[in-house]
């Protein structure tokens, strides 16, 4: 590990021992409940009694490992959000603005932000940390801190934790570098956890007849278009973009995008394969681009990442193709 993380996660346990010396601190999860921000959230606060994961939603995977472990997740409501007494501060993880979140945040509360995002709109005081590292998934970090900082919160549960978010966040290590095996290894050694049993019970996600009537939909209103030097397959979809992003990508597409407009907001969702972001796609930094054309929040990782906002579908849909239209192609490295 780099001296600069090193020097990074001695402030981050700085700011968590002074912040649970003031009083309890919740340990927010982005508003989307994937397995990265839970898991990340759940461990974390297996470290110190006045930590407590939280979050306004659980993702389909999180909440069947959260009930799965048993692990300690309390739902927060998004709006009237109730808050400890004398809270100490606030950890957020896993999200890269504060529309990502859900709630709105007590006003003069130190806040600290872990995440691995390539962007992030937060606007902090001296109060307040970033912790932001080029890592696969939030997951990475926690575990760093916990060996460093509190290695008897690592327990089996606690790494199943981390491992499931880790696993989800590459794309079942699709999207994996070196750091992230490295990770994986340092979570399943000296550990009771069957790999394969465990990625088993990650993957036994089950499909309810609307959902796949909706998945298949989707599918067949699904277009390719060229946009510059890409090809970008998209569609639109009520329900299970991210999947059905996926499922794209499965025939050949360069770039999977799926949008939906729900209860007056819309939301693109996008996927691409290795081979693509290999070649200088990067979809985080394209949903940034969305947003700071036409407003909302975008952002995310090379070969995932999402846009929110209440500008019309099909415009949205129309700025996310233009970005990618001025993306350059560059040889991949193989």
């Amino acid at each position: 590990m780099s001296q600069v993380k090193i020097g990074d996660l001695a402030s981050f346990h700085a700011w968590i021992s002074r912040a649970c010396e003031r009083g309890p601190v919740p340990v927010l999860t982005g508003k989307n409940g994937d397995m990265d921000t839970v898991g990340s959230a759940i461990a974390l606060a297996a470290s110190h009694p006045r930590l407590m994961a939280c979050g306004i939603h659980l993702g389909r995977t999180a909440k069947r490992v959260v009930e799965q472990l048993q692990a300690p997740f309390r739902k927060i409501a998004p709006i009237h959000t109730s808050w400890p007494n004398a809270i100490g501060g606030i950890v957020i993880v896993d999200a890269a603005a504060p529309g990502q979140v859900g709630v709105s945040l007590p006003e003069g509360v130190p806040l600290c932000i872990l995440d691995h995002h390539a962007t992030s709109d937060w606007t902090l005081t001296d109060e307040d940390l970033n912790l932001q590292w080029d890592v696969r998934a939030t997951t990475q970090i926690i575990d760093q801190y916990l060996l460093e900082y509190a290695p008897q919160a690592r327990t089996d549960v606690v790494r199943k934790m981390l491992l499931a978010g880790l696993i989800t966040d590459t794309g079942r290590f699709r999207h994996a570098d070196s750091g992230a095996f490295a990770s994986a290894y340092a979570l399943l050694d000296n550990s009771d956890i069957d790999y394969a049993s465990f990625l088993q019970f990650i993957e036994s996600e089950t499909t309810s007849p609307s959902e796949r009537g909706s998945l298949l939909r989707g599918l067949s209103r699904a277009k390719s278009i060229d946009s510059g030097s890409w090809n970008i397959v998209h569609t639109y979809s009520g329900t299970l973009e991210g999947r059905l992003a996926s499922m794209l990508v499965g025939t050949g597409a360069e770039i999977a995008l799926v949008s939906r407009f729900r209860d007056g907001e819309t939301r693109l969702t996008a996927r691409a394969p290795r081979s693509s972001t290999q070649q200088g796609v990067h979809l985080g930094n394209l949903m940034a681009a969305v947003a700071e054309r036409i407003g909302g929040e975008g952002g995310g990782h090379d070969g995932a990442a999402g846009w929110s906002g209440k500008a019309d579908r099909i415009a949205a849909e129309s700025a996310f193709i233009a970005q990618v239209a001025i993306a350059a192609r560059t040889e991949a490295n193989t």
